[in-house]
């Protein structure tokens, strides 16, 4: 870039203009300008170069590209990599027995293996790459994860915790890669890597078969290509932009709380259209080519890679399983194994069909009875539902459900009175239609109370067997607890068809795999009794969890954040709006800023602000989830915390110079950053035991290795 003389100004909406104190910077490569970054004076030079940045970051393109062949750059880089795989594979095989939610992860990745159809609430890449990275190092699918505490014994599992270490591992180095590129300061990246590597809770969440440490590696991947593509049409754009919509897809393909990155990356897309917009040295044919590659890199092809996920999945899952019954009979044909599959029968409902009535419900139960009969002061006692006599709805209310009426079994052989009378109304159908199996939704409507034949979801108590309430209720809106379907049909005078031709198309079992576990996340609600962790509790490291063994004759391993490593982040959320307010009143004063000052209060604010941002939509949404909440929820906005804080005390450190003159500055600077490090390191000495394993006395019991640990009573360890 040739020098050129800039005016460089701030005005009351932070760009360049005519303000007092003006004052003449020389400018070149080696120098960052202001948020107006200079437009090129020959507008084909943004086909040739384009020095503006196309990401909605800010540093100079030419001076990233010379700054990243810096040597200090590779060597703090592979220092940085050697010591997060180093301290993430450690004792990787210990404890050799599943601990926290191994139990479930593992064993859906053993589904996998066995092709064995199952069902969670989460997407299902990250439990596809555990299995796939199981049968990759030999393990057969054969051990039954069926408590934690069970010992491996034979079974090759080092595999799969390896796998998730691996990725691991990589979130330091992505943290301080998206530091150093947002910052240009290898001492921002560094204190960010520091922070991450030497984290006792993430050290512990990157140690097991989990999902956690599999969702973390794409939201850190995305960000980091969304902080790179910085070359409009240059190949490696391209590359980066591909791999920013690859790993969205990633994210939201492990857990649905990967929609905070794609927001995350939305928004700043937006943010760059627009500032595209704004330039006047681009036609509209070059903004419409930006805005097309964004389309095709950013929504399309994360959309495919998405769809392509569940098409995998369902062909990889063709056996029946301990999933069937979450789903509805007509998905259920499509499972070698099941009843349903390759099963016959008459296509259409008639009188004097025998059939086998599902609910529509999550885990919907079978329309059943049994001989016995409601018990005195439950409604009329009469029996609970419908063996050889005649379904019978009244007005006494519901067992449990107290706003619903009573359903029973009344008559005998047929006979009853005018409250066994029920129509039949397909749903979304018209008077008339036929009742097809599997297929139809229907629902059943009381003629003499008008109410309509219900699920309630709740148990029954001892007397009624611990079934599922059935119920008749007066609120007509349809849900799929009042829904039902067809799925058994034998009637001798009618011609049988193959179910094989109403099996679903690929886009229907899409989308009710996504209606169940939406509603299988929203039916997530807190037990009694059950430990439920509040957001609040989370920055400040209030409680952390178990992940192995409870007393001192067990191997205890407990998740706990480094609580130096935290509490720093939580003093960096609290200073950085002090700097931020701080250098937004210089500026609006007019104050002369030299041009490393303004440097620092552009990475301070915009790409600081970012990573802010980025921390509240991990965070924030949490405050308003009724489901049941968790401390390692937590994580993936620590990340972005840890990086704020990198740039926050980066910058504060390098402002000493305006306290003291050099070289009491630079020395000042220079102890900061050697007691951070310090304390840092201190801290995981202190700690590290609750990763990689505690035996013995507990905390507050006398001899114990973590004896004057225990700073909060929150504590469990």
């Amino acid at each position: 870039m040739a020098k050129e003389e800039c005016i460089t100004q701030w005005n009351k909406t932070g760009d360049t203009s005519t303000l007092r104190n003006r004052k003449i910077f020389p400018t070149s490569e080696k120098t960052l300008q202001t948020p107006s970054t200079l437009l090129s004076k020959d507008k084909n030079s943004q086909n040739a170069g384009h020095t503006q940045c196309s990401n909605g970051t800010s540093a100079q393109l030419l001076a990233r590209e010379k700054f990243s062949k810096d040597p200090p750059t590779r060597v703090l880089l592979m220092l940085v990599v050697g010591l997060s795989f180093s301290t993430r594979l450690y004792k990787i095989t210990e404890p050799p027995h599943v601990c926290w939610d191994e139990t479930h992860f593992g064993k859906m990745g053993s589904y996998y293996i066995n092709r064995t159809f199952f069902f969670d609430v989460h997407p299902p890449l990250g439990k596809m790459l555990i299995g796939l990275a199981g049968y990759m190092t030999g393990y057969d699918g054969t051990f039954p994860f069926i408590k934690p505490g069970d010992k491996y014994k034979h079974h090759n599992y080092w595999g799969m915790r390896g796998f998730c270490a691996a990725l691991g591992s990589c979130l330091p180095i992505f943290a301080y890669l998206i530091v150093l590129e947002l910052s240009q300061s290898h001492s921002a990246a560094l204190i960010t890597a520091i922070l991450l590597i030497f984290d006792t809770g993430f050290i512990t969440i990157s140690q097991y078969i989990l999902l956690d440490p599999i969702l973390m590696f794409f939201i850190m991947a995305a960000v980091l290509s969304m902080v790179k593509f910085n070359h409009p049409f240059a190949a490696s754009w391209w590359l980066w932009l591909v791999l920013t919509g690859a790993n969205l897809a990633g994210a939201l393909g492990v857990k649905f709380v990967g929609l905070f990155v794609i927001l995350l990356v939305g928004l700043n897309t937006v943010w760059d259209l627009w500032r595209l917009l704004g330039d006047l040295s681009l036609s509209l044919v070059e903004i419409a080519k930006h805005f097309l590659a964004r389309v095709v890199g950013l929504i399309l092809l994360p959309l495919f890679l998405y769809v392509t996920i569940f098409a995998i999945h369902f062909v990889v899952l063709n056996k029946s399983g301990p999933g069937d019954g979450f789903f509805s009979s007509a998905f259920q044909s499509r499972l070698i194994g099941n009843n349903l599959h390759n099963a016959s029968m008459p296509e259409y409902l008639a009188y004097g069909s025998t059939i086998t009535v599902k609910n529509l419900r999550i885990a919907g139960g079978y329309l059943h009875s049994h001989w016995h009969l409601y018990p005195e002061g439950v409604g009329a006692r009469q029996q609970q539902v419908r063996t050889t006599r005649n379904l019978h709805g009244h007005l006494h209310e519901a067992p449990l459900t107290k706003k619903h009426f009573q359903v029973t079994g009344y008559g005998i052989n047929g006979t009853g009175d005018t409250n066994d009378l029920w129509q039949v109304e397909v749903c979304g159908g018209q008077n008339g239609d036929l009742v097809k199996v599997l297929r139809s939704k229907v629902r059943f409507l009381h003629r003499a109370t008008g109410c309509v034949l219900y699920s309630s979801g709740k148990t029954l108590p001892k007397w009624g067997w611990e079934q599922v309430e059935v119920t008749c209720s007066p609120y007509l809106k349809e849900t799929p607890s009042s829904q039902w379907n067809i799925e058994d049909h034998i009637n001798p005078k009618l011609p049988n068809i193959s179910l094989s031709v109403l099996k679903p198309h690929f886009l229907e079992i899409l989308l009710e795999s996504h209606i169940v576990m939406i509603r299988g996340n929203s039916g997530l609600k807190p037990k009694d009794n059950e430990m439920n962790s509040k957001p609040w509790h989370w920055p400040i490291n209030y409680q952390g969890l178990r992940f192995s063994g409870v007393n001192d004759t067990e191997y205890r391993v407990y998740l706990l954040g480094n609580p130096v490593v935290w509490w720093m982040n939580l003093a960096s959320l609290g200073l950085y709006p002090i700097m931020v307010a701080v250098v937004s009143i210089a500026i609006q004063r007019g104050f002369s800023l030299s041009q490393k000052r303004i440097g620092h209060s552009h990475v301070l604010m915009r790409e600081g602000g970012l990573l802010l941002f980025g921390w509240l939509l991990h965070y924030a949404p949490f405050y308003t989830m009724g489901r049941v909440l968790y401390y390692h929820h937590y994580f993936p906005a620590m990340l972005f915390s840890s990086m704020l804080t990198g740039i926050t005390f980066d910058i504060l450190l390098k402002s000493t110079d305006l306290i003291l003159r050099p070289p009491y500055s630079d020395r000042l600077q220079t102890l900061g950053q050697m007691v951070l490090l310090f304390s840092v390191l201190y801290s995981f000495y202190l700690f590290h035991p609750l990763s990689y394993g505690m035996t013995g006395p507990l905390a507050h019991e006398p001899g114990s290795t973590m004896a004057g640990l225990k700073w909060m009573d929150s504590w469990e360890f």
